[in-house]
């Protein structure tokens, strides 16, 4: 994995870059000769209140199955990204999107979660060759609008960031059977969680998450206004996941020809940040587009204990 920061097309900031390389000598999928850099690119677009660097086992997969790089960038608000900056909205996003495509040399996107919702306004302006959305946070018709608690913008402006992340997870339902919780146990889960190192950037990253969440609703939209997105997009959802990532998914497939909605059994919202090859197969199959095979992974090492 090698790490670089690119500058923004603002002027007024810069994005930290994790690339993702195949193994040397790994042929391209359908291509005819091995190369230093097999392929365009593909870049990924991560979720709210995470960053980068917890998607690296699926970029890896994903650069393994495809022979290409894979690119994943801390958005604005991360450590090694600059921070939002005033005004911040889903065109702030969209611009460092297509710097990071260009930049890169890359044509397809993966994008999870509050990343899909910017995705897909991009793929309306930005040429993007083929796209994967993974449990899209979009809102059409104000369909999320009930999803906001105003409790967690004024429990994290009075840095009560535990009261903040219950009124989140709960919000959203994102946390499987944990957001039917009542706030206290919540509450105190976010205390405990706060002691690893992952719950305590989740924390740190709540101001950020508001400042997302808040952009989706005010880029709040119709049908008819992804009719712009001519991109073939595969909109993949969790089986497992809260049913509005799909209810929205069918929806959009069923009124925009480029798009298509397909469920993961057994996938949870957080499935690209666990171990497992079912959904980056998934996603490299759609990116492949029938043009050659995937390659295959190295077979996992078994471990073997010897009996008393």
């Amino acid at each position: 994995m090698e790490t670089r920061t690119i500058n923004t097309d603002d002027g007024e900031g810069h994005l930290e870059l994790l690339s993702f390389r195949p193994p040397a000598g790994q042929i391209p999928a359908g291509g005819p000769a091995p190369g230093p850099a097999p392929g365009p690119g593909i870049v990924v677009v991560h979720g709210t209140a995470i960053t980068a660097a917890l998607y690296r086992p699926f970029a890896w997969n994903i650069s393994r199955l495809l022979g290409r790089p894979v690119y994943c960038y801390n958005r604005r608000g991360r450590t090694g990204s600059s921070p939002q900056p005033p005004g911040y909205s889903s065109a702030t996003e969209v611009d460092d999107l297509a710097a990071v495509l260009r930049e890169t040399g890359s044509s397809d996107v993966v994008a999870h979660s509050y990343g899909g919702f910017v995705a897909l306004e991009a793929a309306r302006t930005v040429p993007i060759r083929r796209m994967v959305t993974y449990d899209a946070a979009v809102s059409l018709s104000g369909n999320l609008t009930r999803r906001w608690r105003p409790e967690l913008e004024r429990s994290v402006a009075a840095g009560q960031l535990d009261e903040a992340w219950a009124h989140m997870v709960q919000g959203l339902e994102v946390g499987g059977p944990v957001a039917k919780l009542p706030l206290g146990a919540l509450r105190m889960l976010s205390i405990l969680s706060a002691r690893t190192s992952m719950g305590a950037e989740m924390r740190e990253l709540l101001p950020t998450a508001v400042a997302e969440i808040r952009a989706v609703l005010d880029a709040d939209a119709e049908l008819d206004d992804f009719a712009a997105v001519t991109t073939p997009t595969l909109m993949l959802c969790g089986g497992w996941s809260p049913d509005y990532f799909t209810e929205t998914a069918r929806q959009l497939a069923a009124a925009i020809p480029s798009i298509e909605c397909a469920v993961l059994p057994g996938q949870l919202h957080e499935s690209p940040l666990r171990p497992g090859i079912r959904l980056p197969r998934a996603v490299a199959r759609f990116l492949l587009a029938g043009e050659g095979s995937l390659q295959p992974l190295p077979a996992r090492r078994r471990r073997f204990r010897l009996g008393r």
